[in-house]
């Protein structure tokens, strides 16, 4: 099998798990109405819209249009995962964590529509260099993100101890920072880092009768 093929087999994987996982998430949200399964929801549609523009592109189908808003929907991920996880824990911080996303991704939008990006897949794999200004926009995004959602996961991992809690916050620091592996120039442990994420999430969510059903606190 060539590496076109290999990407493309696996992008579609793991495309085809993120969706599933996505619908469940969903469906959960319609039970529940928590704003954490509501944020962690809209975070992984982002993953797996986000895949499946890479199987696209593996195909050798990229032009600006799908390249930036591949770059958006990486980012975006990130941010709302990490929603998902200040929602757990809650504070007054938050509205000031809402803000500050609000204006540094408006800032991602007006840098991608300003600055052309140049190609980004190289053997069927995404990578190469962004434009300064996009480069800086994704990471106020994406940093503070998985730093939030890190910090989040080992508070509440210390309060409840549960392996299978520890499964979904794992998958979903792992998912995250899989959004980042680009911005850091890493393309090959990109693919390797999203199969890796949705396992845990599966492990986690579907170790148990209900999705969220013991995991979730109310926000």
């Amino acid at each position: 099998m060539n590496a076109q093929a290999v990407v493309i087999a696996s992008t579609i994987l793991i495309f085809i798990l993120s969706a599933i996982l996505s619908i469940f998430l969903t469906l959960n949200y319609v039970r529940n109405h928590r704003r954490s399964s509501l944020f962690w929801s809209i975070g992984m549609w982002l993953f797996a819209f986000s895949v499946l523009l890479e199987t696209v592109f593996a195909y050798g189908i990229f032009n600006q249009s799908l390249i930036k808003i591949y770059l958006f929907a990486v980012a975006e991920l990130v941010l709302f995962l990490s929603f998902g996880s200040a929602n757990i824990s809650g504070g007054k911080w938050l509205s000031y964590y809402y803000v500050y996303s609000m204006i540094v991704s408006i800032y991602l939008i007006i840098s991608l529509i300003l600055f052309p990006v140049e190609r980004i897949v190289l053997n069927y794999v995404v990578f190469g260099p962004l434009p300064l200004n996009d480069t800086i926009a994704s990471s106020l995004i994406t940093f503070p993100a998985a730093v939030v959602i890190i910090a989040v996961a080992v508070l509440s991992y210390r309060r409840k101890r549960d392996f299978r809690l520890f499964s979904i916050i794992l998958g979903v620091v792992i998912v995250s920072i899989a959004g980042t592996l680009y911005i850091a120039k890493f393309p090959a442990f990109l693919y390797y880092a999203e199969f890796i994420g949705i396992v845990l999430l599966w492990i986690g969510f579907f170790d148990r009768n209900a999705v969220f059903s013991r995991t979730s606190v109310k926000a």
